[in-house]
């Protein structure tokens, strides 16, 4: 698997709504906690997941090209497929 920087760099949406989700709510959580028991690790990981999740674009998703955005693209089979 291969890093592309220039990929990197388009700033396009690849984090699902479904993820962004999770992203969020895992990020709010992290930020929570770190408050508490004072870990500056925590505290930048919650920041990156609330980051990523508010924004829809995540860095290293887009250097390894991958995308979980939903395309809109139908995934039902159609009757010519399956004959």
């Amino acid at each position: 698997m291969s890093f592309d920087y220039k990929r990197m760099m388009k700033f396009e949406h690849n984090v699902g709504e479904q993820e962004k989700k999770y992203r969020l709510y895992a990020g709010s959580a992290a930020l929570f906690v770190s408050v508490f028991i004072a870990s500056i690790a925590l505290l930048l990981i919650g920041l990156i997941l609330v980051a990523t999740g508010y924004s829809g674009w995540c860095p290293a998703y887009s250097g390894m090209n991958k995308n979980t955005c939903v395309t809109g693209e139908s995934t039902e089979e159609t009757p010519e497929a399956t004959s």
